[in-house]
């Protein structure tokens, strides 16, 4: 069971980045119809967009502390974090206070992912990073499904407030438990004690082609995955599918996506990150532009669906999975932590692109077009990397 308790702690981690990706879109539909603390449609896309903000500076913040101090301290201070400010958020007065401490929440949470990445990469067994990385990640879409189908009750019963004390109390709940059996990461401990990284490392001599590549594929990873996640209903819709199947078909989506992240994590360990990761993003473009095809077999729009989300989400992963590999231990925080925020702009731009075409009524087909040319960009900015890390290892100044 010692084993087992950094595995199930990284996953909670990782759910609670889930519980993020949903729950400000539980509450909009409260928020806007009720007017609560002066929210309009353009306050609230406002708050949206900075909280993303504050989860993309997080990211790239985190790096360098953690590969300092640790993943430790640096993963139960940034749960801490988010959730103190997450139930915080509950007992915000007007916009401005929510949408402040939405942003702050957001550096927590920001934090959580590439530090629980840069762990389970480094407490995998030898060969097993990309199943590692990959089950872990299953925890990011179960706390989004869970979350979902939390807001359907609680939301009506107890306010929009309740859905943040919620999130908040769930992540407090974690750090005794984080304390108690989160030990340090070995490979981290193993680092020659004079050892002092610098963060700008991942962006000297022959990391800089390697760092290039995997920040566009993070880029055009998340840019899939949000733009997905917040706009596929809508252009299901424009295609003259109903609202309920739009929203099943989101449904499918992530279940696809589960499915996707067990299945790339074992291929990965067995052929290798790249081949695998540039397979799946391949594999992605393809589903997407087929869903531009108006099926009238019911059964076949959703299996597409779920092809879809098998390769679109596991992708990204892959491409966390694939920097843990090439960096080594001492500026391998600092690497996920860049990848990981500058994915997060992806994940700004997706919806807002997304958005535009809905907004010019041509989402349906030209939205699957543009997925399916993002999936592309990531293969060929993948095909620049090498399958392997540089040798020598980054030299490391004293």
């Amino acid at each position: 069971m010692t084993r087992s308790w950094p595995v199930l702690l990284c996953w909670v981690a990782v759910a609670l980045d889930g519980f993020d990706l949903v729950v400000l879109g539980a509450v909009i539909p409260t928020l806007s119809k009720s007017g609560d603390l002066g929210f309009t449609d353009a306050s609230l896309t406002t708050a949206s967009t900075v909280g993303l903000v504050g989860v993309g500076i997080g990211a790239v913040a985190i790096g360098p502390l953690t590969d300092r101090f640790g993943r430790r301290v640096s993963l139960i201070s940034s749960i801490a974090l988010f959730s103190v400010l997450t139930i915080a958020v509950a007992f915000a007065q007007s916009s401005t206070q929510f949408t402040a401490l939405r942003f702050l929440a957001g550096l927590g949470l920001g934090a959580c992912l590439p530090t629980a990445l840069a762990y389970m990469s480094e407490h995998a067994p030898e060969g097993r990073g990309g199943s590692a990385v990959t089950r872990m990640m299953t925890g990011y879409h179960v706390g989004a499904v869970l979350t979902a189908l939390l807001a359907l009750w609680v939301i009506d019963a107890h306010g929009w407030e309740a859905m943040f004390v919620i999130g908040g109390v769930a992540g407090l709940l974690t750090l005794p438990l984080m304390w108690a059996k989160l030990p340090e990461s070995e490979t981290y401990l193993r680092r020659t004690a004079e050892a002092s990284p610098r963060s700008t490392a991942v962006v000297q001599g022959r990391y800089l082609r390697i760092s290039l590549g995997l920040w566009v594929a993070s880029f055009m990873g998340l840019l899939l995955v949000y733009g997905l996640n917040t706009w596929l209903p809508k252009i299901m819709g424009e295609a003259g599918y109903s609202i309920q199947a739009g929203t099943g078909l989101l449904l499918v989506l992530n279940v696809g996506a589960v499915i996707g992240l067990l299945i790339a994590g074992v291929l990965s360990d067995s052929r290798g990150n790249k081949p695998t990761v540039l397979l799946w993003f391949g594999l992605a473009a393809v589903f997407l532009a087929l869903l531009s095809i108006k099926l009238e077999v019911t059964a076949l729009v959703y299996a597409a669906v779920l092809l879809t989300g098998i390769f679109v989400f596991s992708a990204q992963v892959l491409v966390y999975a694939f920097v843990g590999h090439l960096y080594p231990p001492e500026i391998r925080g600092t690497a996920l932590g860049m990848s990981a925020g500058v994915g997060r702009v992806g994940a700004i731009v997706g919806p807002s692109i997304s958005g535009a075409l809905v907004t010019a009524g041509i989402a349906y087909p030209w939205g699957f077009y543009a997925f399916a040319l993002a999936a592309v960009l990531a293969v060929l900015a993948l095909a620049t990397v090498p399958a392997q890390a540089p040798e020598p290892a980054v030299a490391v100044p004293h």
